[in-house]
């Protein structure tokens, strides 16, 4: 080898090749910066992947650890993609414990037990449908008078209303008397073994058919000879009339609008104190 002068040569590039040209220029720092920070970011990217592998195997590897200490099934050599899954069901909106369809038994109907002597058990008098001394209606205080029992219906009755009462079997006849301001009304309740002789009682009465008016305990006599209005209805295995009219003795008229507004008073009153009684009775018997 000789060495010439001039510095080395480069290669075997032959005469067509030229040494390299060395530049006097600062070099890019820029692009070297970039190149650094291009390794660096796979160099994240390889420990991120790994860490990933890692956390994979170590979840295979409690899996198997789970099934084999359950002592039901050894998976210790088998991947986790083959581990035994179990259906965990899933909670369905609205689902919830399912009971038996039950249904609560019908009310009993208080009418059943004023209708029928057998299921109409309770005491029954003057007192028990009539209580206390006087009567309230609204903002009307009516003073009660005499009371009256008797089992001979007919005895208590006006006019054609004794063989109505005969006819259809009444059993017994009770009557009240209640007065204010010269105005006085009795009310007579008959009473029958059903319904349907009480329905019949009433359907038999015409307007002759009158409730003996009851005097005493400061009610003078009074509807046996003059013009009195009376009233019939029925309900249940009741009849009740009343006849309302003044203690003078005077007639009644239509324009005696309060000799019509206290026998009205009273009816209604009646009716609401038998309606009371099936009640109380369909109550008691709902408790037992």
């Amino acid at each position: 080898m000789s060495f010439g002068q001039g510095g080395p040569q480069w290669g075997s590039g032959g005469s067509g090749s030229q040494p390299p040209q060395w530049s006097s220029r600062s070099p890019d720092w820029a692009a070297l910066a970039e190149a650094a920070e291009t390794r660096n970011r796979r160099r994240r990217w390889l420990l991120v992947g790994g860490g990933a592998l890692a956390t994979i195997a170590v979840g295979a590897a409690v899996a198997v650890a789970v099934v084999s200490a359950d002592g039901k099934e050894q998976a210790s050599n088998r991947p986790a993609s083959e581990l035994p899954s179990a259906d965990i069901p899933s909670d369905t909106a609205g689902t919830g414990p399912s009971f038996e369809a039950t249904s609560a038994p019908p009310p009993l109907d208080p009418k059943d037990f004023i209708s029928d002597v057998k299921k109409d058990t309770a005491t029954l008098g003057p007192d028990t449908l009539f209580p206390g001394t006087q009567l309230t209606m609204g903002e009307t205080v009516y003073k009660k008078g005499a009371l009256a029992s008797t089992k001979n219906c007919a005895s208590a009755a006006q006019g054609t209303l004794g063989p109505v009462l005969t006819k259809n079997d009444c059993t017994r006849l009770i009557r009240v008397t209640y007065a204010k301001d010269g105005v006085a009304v009795t009310v007579g309740v008959a009473v029958f073994d059903t319904e349907a002789k009480a329905l019949r009682a009433k359907t038999d009465a015409d307007k002759k058919s009158v409730v003996q008016s009851l005097t005493g305990d400061g009610v003078p006599v009074f509807c046996r000879s003059a013009i009195c209005r009376s009233t019939t209805n029925s309900y249940g295995r009741y009849a009740y009339f009343t006849v309302a009219g003044f203690t003078n003795g005077k007639d009644v008229t239509e324009k005696d609008a309060k000799v019509f507004s206290t026998g009205d008073d009273l009816a209604e009153f009646t009716f609401r104190q038998i309606r009371r009684r099936g009640e109380a009775q369909a109550s008691a018997a709902a408790n037992q």
